[in-house]
């Protein structure tokens, strides 16, 4: 890339080095915008006869070219590509989602010095028309062969971000305690509507029981048949782990135990388990609190039929000091 001032008249194609401002101080025109036939009118009328211009050299590509070709491809699902001035682009969430980053590779795209691409954190969910990510060149051209290389990572490791949509969510709850499962649905009940309320379209199907493993497993039976996308059990009690009340009635419908314990603070003594497809979490105390907690981060992708892995539930530790 090079910097030379030109006539007016050969201005048209090329890119604004600096922003041109109009005599009263606004702006006219930024810089790295490429300039037109319209615009090279528009300067001429106001006096211009003369423009400093940037040219592109061979084995290079223009910020907008480069940030419109990598914007295409780092996403998938709900999403729209919006450019925006000054050699950026903007993905938009184009309904209610839960988005997926891949944190790896979002590191070592970001590795180059020509491109910066910015998300929004994993497991967040969105509504319609939030800004997802913005990806955003370096001035004026990048170098085609580093634009290649991270195209090419990007077709060989898939999408660096999914705006998994969040469709007609049903959220089944259970409400339980070793005496009075209507007292735990009343200390818990309005905690529980703070943090599900913020989702579009959510339907919900709540019981209540007593905190045994007999009358527990026959209530997530229940709640079971209505085929919710997710469960969660809030009980009076603070678990032991699997062995407990609850975990027991989930061994005992057939769950499968994918972890206990998330390095999460409040939240550590989560209790994921999936019945086929359907996740069941039981996560003590995180009821009493409409504080940010476990639930709310394993929820959206919940929601949006995600089916998290032990395994991610133990990279959460990163920033899992919520409180």
């Amino acid at each position: 890339m090079r910097a030379l001032t030109v006539d007016i008249q050969e201005a048209s194609g090329r890119f604004l080095c600096s922003t041109i401002f109009r005599p009263s101080g606004k702006k006219l025109m930024a810089k790295g915008h490429q300039l037109t036939e319209e615009d090279v009118r528009l300067l001429v009328t106001e006096g211009m006869s003369e423009v400093w211009v940037t040219e592109l050299e061979e084995g290079e590509v223009s910020e907008d070219d480069a940030v419109l070709q990598m914007s295409a491809v780092i996403g998938c699902g709900s999403l729209e590509v919006r450019p925006a001035p000054g050699g950026r682009a903007n993905l938009l969430a184009t309904e209610p989602a839960c988005v997926l980053v891949d944190d790896e590779l979002l590191r070592q795209l970001n590795c180059t010095s020509s491109v910066a691409i910015a998300t929004l954190a994993n497991y967040s969910y969105v509504t319609t028309g939030v800004r997802v990510a913005t990806v955003k060149s370096a001035p004026f051209a990048v170098p085609t062969q580093q634009l290649e290389t991270m195209l090419s990572m990007l077709q060989e490791r898939g999408p660096l971000l999914q705006a998994r949509p969040v469709r007609s969510p049903f959220l089944g709850l259970l409400y339980c305690d070793p005496t009075s499962g209507e007292r735990a649905r009343q200390q818990l009940e309005p905690v529980v509507r703070q943090k599900t309320d913020g989702y579009a379209g959510l339907r919900r199907f709540a019981m209540h029981c007593i905190e045994d493993e007999a009358h527990t497993a026959q209530a997530l039976l229940r709640i079971l048949s209505y085929r919710p996308t997710a469960i969660l059990v809030a009980s009076t009690t603070a678990p032991a782990g699997p062995e407990d009340a609850v975990g027991r009635a989930m061994v005992r419908i057939g769950c499968h135990i994918e972890r206990f314990m998330a390095p999460v603070e409040p939240g550590n003594l989560l209790l994921l388990g999936y019945k086929d497809d359907i996740p069941i979490v039981s996560a003590p105390a995180c009821f009493r609190s409409p504080r940010q907690n476990i639930v709310d981060l394993v929820l959206p992708p919940m929601l949006s039929r995600y089916r998290v892995s032990g395994w991610e539930i133990s990279g959460l530790g990163l920033g899992g000091l919520l409180a």
